[in-house]
């Protein structure tokens, strides 16, 4: 097969018009480095839809792989990464304006547009643009729900039945305080109008899958090349900078579980095996929302995770065609 940095496919003769699609996958699945290899043969740009990579220093913790971006020595473009600073609040509506912004111009310029993402909550909520983005932050209720525990916040988020409900995403301490918020709020308040509706084409969604193990295999291996990388010290360096150690919890995995060793209250053997459990949890509830997503509507078209990163970006070529 012809590798995918020799292929000259451009939107212009073969489609006709500027291809609009979504990368998604679990973490470790290699959606990074398909997403490139098929906006590269597209002639096109990748989207980010990862809620943490839009953070400026949280690099080796967010899986940026920024070194990906490059396809036979040509970089590939990307959008929403490195936005705002560590530290800074960047939420779901923002995402949804960020990208309502960055993909009808790209289809505009004649660019395809490759969405790339782990993140279920923020990529069902720009392809079906539902309005629950647009709740307000409510910093009192926050503060009065950041002591709590995992459980009692669970049992809140439940004693609270509204639309949302089933949309919830409620996978981190991050989200599941946000998911109460947004239904205390739609206790009191209707729902409000969807911010910034744009009519887009349809896009085809496109699904790394791997066997559970293989998978398990994948982020075993990535989360100690990442550390031997220095992923303790760009959270070290983060906590030097001056960004509060409970935001860097706040955003969860790496940064909850390498602030905690940083302060003292885990020693590396416990971190580093918290860490690694809390990742393949996080990689089985990501996998849920994208089924759930199905289950809603949305029809995912699902590649063998275990074949190439070239191999598979032909499939998706040809399924284009």
């Amino acid at each position: 097969m012809q590798p995918v940095s020799h292929l000259t496919i451009q939107p212009s003769n073969l489609f006709p018009m500027s291809p609009y699609l979504v990368i998604l996958g679990p973490t470790a699945s290699g959606k990074t480095r398909l997403a490139v290899q098929v906006a590269y043969a597209l002639g096109g740009e990748v989207v980010s839809a990862d809620s943490r990579q839009v953070y400026r220093g949280m690099d080796l913790g967010t899986g940026k792989d920024l070194d990906e971006y490059r396809v036979g020595g040509e970089a590939v473009p990307y959008h929403l990464i490195d936005l705002v600073e560590a530290g800074d609040d960047y939420h779901l509506f923002r995402f949804q304006q960020d990208f309502f912004r960055v993909v009808p111009e790209l289809l505009a310029r004649g660019r395809a547009a490759v969405v790339c993402g782990g993140s279920g909550l923020y990529l069902d909520a720009v392809l079906r643009q539902h309005a629950f983005t647009a709740v307000p932050v409510n910093p009192r209720l926050r503060a009065e729900l950041e002591p709590l525990p995992e459980t009692a916040l669970l049992a809140r988020f439940h004693q609270l039945p509204s639309a949302y409900t089933d949309l919830a995403d409620t996978s981190t301490r991050k989200r599941l305080i946000r998911a109460i918020e947004i239904s205390e709020y739609l206790q009191h308040h209707p729902l409000p109008e969807t911010p910034n509706r744009t009519e887009l084409p349809e896009p085809l969604l496109f699904g790394i899958d791997l066997p559970v193990e293989l998978r398990r295999q994948r982020i075993s291996a990535r989360l100690q090349q990442r550390l031997r990388e220095g992923m303790i010290d760009e959270v070290r360096a983060l906590l030097d900078r001056g960004v509060p150690a409970e935001k860097l919890v706040f955003y969860g995995l790496e940064y909850k579980f390498i602030t905690l060793y940083l302060r003292g209250e885990l020693d590396y053997p416990t971190m580093t095996a918290r860490l690694e459990t809390a990742i393949h949890q996080f990689a089985k509830r990501q996998m849920t929302f994208f089924r759930k997503m199905e289950r809603d509507g949305l029809r995912i078209q699902w590649l063998d995770g275990e074949q190439p990163a070239e191999a598979l970006c032909q499939s998706v070529l040809d399924r284009l065609r």
